[in-house]
């Protein structure tokens, strides 16, 4: 049912990568071409069956200057983008901005849809149920996690034709980067890492422990910011428990889904919206007050599944290793009653996932007995190979935010001190989104710590 990176840490198919591109585009400063590559679904299944093995659809698109010619371009270095999730497909770029208009000055960069989102092979209600009974879904979901997206990377890269390339990961991208390092260092040159040390060796219930009491930190202080949204949040509250509001897919709004606009509490650049999205809650209406058509849609764009249910289904398995996730932040949830939805005064939450949501949000009710199955699978195999990383060789930084909420500075300390070289730029100055708010400033540090570190080496 498992990826087996536990006991090969190199993939164990030879199936050649197919490489397409489909296109090719030039607009707002930038050159793209889109990537098609066909892989193997099972890198680590042990050869001899003698059935040709199943592939999947992998995607990315890459991204140039303008300012580079075609020639020049192509010397170019790659840098791979790990975006975050799991679940989220790469970044769509209308132009070169932040992080990336940094990047691009000395790179090519390669924004990778990782398997199962985006262009790549998609899981939704619609495509999931093509696998067959549950147990079925289960086995297949097995096989789109880290070790997975890394081995796909390293098909990706020798298909390119390039040498040991940089990664950058944002959050679960930084998982995946150290995933990488862990079992495939050598397709390496360096690692840049923003808001995503996990827990090597933790629990999920650790990082949920600590996830809690920084969520409830930040609840304490967006309230000390907008203290009238302290009485629109029970407003709310209140009137959702006496009153039957609907989404726009039709699912109904709980204070528990309600509960979910927390989201917005991660963030440096979107933590404001919060009060924006408040301010719109309600409108006279002939039955009196009820919730607008405007909030109700914003909200349902926070709270629905429908884009992106890998989310929901493997979020606590990005934890899991050698035991059952077990509906971890349900769990240590009642261990933290202030967070319950009829505590008052009523905290808002963040990105912990639920057993209800698969029973609230209609785009995930059809997979309700896949989720069940994977929270209670026992045999995750390791995610991180702690040996290989006391001994790394590659340069790698990773910016540290002290105030994130979703990944615990103290958490993400102990595993910046696991790393061998491993350098740490920590910082009050952003949340989890940082790279949205300065991500040019924040690329181009992260970069001179291991371009410095990679001269010293040399020395």
């Amino acid at each position: 049912m498992a990826e087996q990176a536990a006991s090969a840490t190199a993939p164990q198919t030879e199936t050649p990568v197919r490489h397409t591109i489909r296109a090719r585009h030039e607009f707002r400063g930038m050159r793209t071409a889109e990537h098609y590559f066909t892989v193997p679904l099972d890198h680590f299944a042990q050869e001899g069956s003698g059935a040709a093995p199943e592939t999947i659809t992998v995607f990315a698109r890459e991204y140039v200057s303008a300012a580079h010619t075609e020639a020049a371009a192509q010397e170019l270095p790659w840098l791979l983008f790990l975006q975050g999730g799991p679940g989220g497909r790469g970044n769509r770029l209308n132009s070169l901005g932040g992080w990336s208009k940094a990047a691009a000055k000395d790179f090519r960069i390669l924004m990778l849809d990782q398997r199962g989102t985006g262009l790549s092979s998609p899981i939704d209600r619609n495509t999931l149920p093509l696998r067959g009974t549950a147990e079925a879904q289960a086995a297949y979901l097995g096989h789109f996690r880290a070790a997975s997206i890394v081995a796909d990377a390293e098909l990706i890269r020798a298909a390119l034709g390039s040498g040991p390339w940089s990664i950058y990961g944002q959050s679960y991208g930084g998982f995946c980067a150290l995933t990488y390092l862990s079992f495939a260092p050598a397709g390496l040159k360096e690692a840049l890492i923003t808001g995503g040390l996990g827990t090597l060796a933790g629990t999920a219930d650790d990082v949920y422990r600590a996830t809690f009491q920084r969520v409830a930190e930040r609840n304490a202080e967006y309230f000390g910011w907008y203290p009238e949204d302290r009485l629109t949040v029970e407003w709310i509250a209140g009137h959702l428990r006496r009153t039957a509001e609907f989404l726009p897919d039709g699912g109904r709004l709980t204070v528990e889904r309600f509960q979910m606009v927390g989201s917005f509490l991660g963030g440096n650049t979107r933590v404001d919206g919060l009060h924006y999205l408040l301010e719109d809650a309600f409108t006279q209406t002939a039955d009196g007050n009820r919730l607008s058509d405007g909030f109700l849609e914003q909200v349902q764009g926070i709270v629905s599944r429908l884009a992106n249910p890998l989310y929901a289904l493997l979020h606590e398995s990005i934890y899991g290793q050698g035991q059952a996730t077990d509906w971890a932040a349900w769990r240590v949830l009642q261990e933290y009653p202030q967070f319950h939805p009829d505590a008052e005064p009523l905290l808002l939450t963040g990105e912990m996932v639920y057993p209800w949501y698969f029973e609230q949000d209609p785009a995930l009710q059809p997979l309700r007995q896949v989720a069940h199955l994977l929270a209670a699978k026992t045999d995750w195999t390791p995610l991180y190979d702690g040996a290989q990383l006391a001994v790394n060789s590659v340069p790698i930084a990773a910016a540290v935010y002290r105030n994130d909420i979703y990944v615990d500075r103290g958490l993400s300390l102990e595993t910046a001190a696991a790393v061998r070289g491993l350098q740490v730029w920590e910082t009050a100055d952003f949340h989890h989104d940082g790279i949205a708010d300065d991500g040019e400033a924040i690329f181009g540090r992260l970069l001179g710590l291991v371009r410095s570190a990679a001269t010293s080496a040399g020395a």
